[in-house]
């Protein structure tokens, strides 16, 4: 790798740096290609993305970002989960490392916020952009529907009651 291809992975990775949400940085030591691809097809569907990268190149990459405590943690085989949604690459990283035993999360950063292996368990179980975007529109949808059916509750309150009335009468 000549240094134009250098320098252009360090902005590659300094542009991943600034616009992530979460950034997850593992140990992949003894996953088959297979696996890689497999947690590539699953980050992929999350919203997230992989990147193997140069321990070396990533800590130049890192100087001056948000999520520059990461770097205690690049050496050896490291993986890069990250994503724009603050939650997405942790929860892809976590649900793999429980499926395969050679994926060690070692910790990550969220925005300028340094996570340890717990830290990044703890992100992995908050809801999702998407689950919270669901939740708040239910919330809105609810009052709707709660005055919708108390204005239709005297109308069937009124039928229960001549329906009532009437049974009487006709017992009479």
């Amino acid at each position: 790798m000549d240094r134009a291809q250098k320098e252009k992975l360090v902005d590659e990775l300094g542009q991943i740096f600034e616009s992530s949400g979460v950034v997850v940085v593992a140990h992949y030591a003894g996953l088959t290609v297979a696996d890689m691809q497999n947690l590539r097809a699953k980050a992929r569907d999350a919203g997230a993305a992989v990147r193997v990268a140069k321990n070396r190149l990533a800590k130049i990459a890192l100087e001056g970002k948000p999520c520059a405590s990461i770097g205690d943690f690049l050496s050896g085989m490291t993986v890069l989960t990250y994503s724009e949604d603050p939650v997405a690459a942790a929860k892809v990283a976590e649900d793999f490392s429980k499926e395969n035993d050679k994926y060690v999360i070692l910790g990550g950063a969220m925005g300028e916020n340094a996570l340890d292996r717990a830290g990044v368990t703890e992100v992995s179980k908050m809801p999702s952009r998407e689950e919270l975007i669901a939740t708040i529109a239910g919330m809105l949808g609810a009052p709707a529907s709660n005055i919708a059916g108390a204005i239709g509750a005297p109308a069937s309150n009124i039928a229960s009651i001549l329906s009532t009335i009437e049974e009487k009468a006709e017992a009479a």
